[in-house]
């Protein structure tokens, strides 16, 4: 099985999705990691967005990269996409991919909006992550 990290800035929202829904759809594959610059905490919003998939996050918790030390990893993919943010370099002779996604947590307006925000992100994280593992040109 090869394992996956998705890093982002904060691994609140973006990487935190990633994680949840490679392992769930390509778990028999892929066994998906998270983690930050900086550890925060999952966002509530984004677990709540993935349980309308059926997927539980509840246990998340965000960490850094210093957790994961000693972990091997196939590929590392960084998620973050503003200009503003900065992704970190993997280092460990593993390939690092960028495939940006916007962050949900930034969107402003009412509850509703920014719900849907989470999931139209949480949907383009699921349809271009699942595509682009499931295509194995990477590999």
């Amino acid at each position: 099985m090869k394992k996956v990290l998705f890093l982002c800035t904060h691994n609140s929202c973006r990487s935190q999705m990633a994680e949840g829904l490679i392992n769930h759809f390509l778990g028999n594959r892929y066994q998906a990691f998270s983690a930050g610059t900086e550890a925060t905490m999952v966002n509530q919003l984004a677990i709540e967005v993935m349980a309308e998939l059926g997927i539980d996050m509840s246990k998340h918790f965000s960490k850094t990269l210093e957790e994961l030390a000693g972990e091997q990893f196939d590929h590392v993919i960084t998620l973050c996409g503003s200009a503003n943010e900065l992704c970190p370099v993997y280092v460990g002779g593993v390939k690092r991919v960028h495939i940006g996604f916007d962050d949900p947590s930034r969107t402003v307006g009412n509850q509703g909006e920014v719900m849907q925000d989470f999931r139209r992100v949480r949907d383009e994280i699921k349809e271009r992550l699942i595509a682009y593992l499931a295509r194995g040109q990477h590999e």
